[in-house]
């Protein structure tokens, strides 16, 4: 469990630390065609590849000690 507290609170710092893609609700309207042609470069791309990891991580064990403890 503390391990899961662990990846959890580096999912947490990983997704604060990248940067916004769009302004909030603004984004939704005319300007929704430059969030989903924008590629990630430099530290976004490595914080959006460390989310990934570490919420596929953060899953497995959760579903690990889930099964435990039935």
């Amino acid at each position: 469990m503390i391990l899961d507290a662990i990846v959890c609170i580096i999912l947490i710092a990983s997704i604060l630390g990248q940067e916004a893609k769009s302004a909030g609700m603004g984004g939704m309207g005319g300007g929704a065609d430059t969030v989903f042609s924008s590629k990630a470069r430099g530290m976004d791309a490595l914080l959006a590849r460390v989310t990934v990891v570490f919420a596929i991580l953060f899953a497995v064990i959760t579903i690990v000690i889930a099964r435990m403890t039935n």
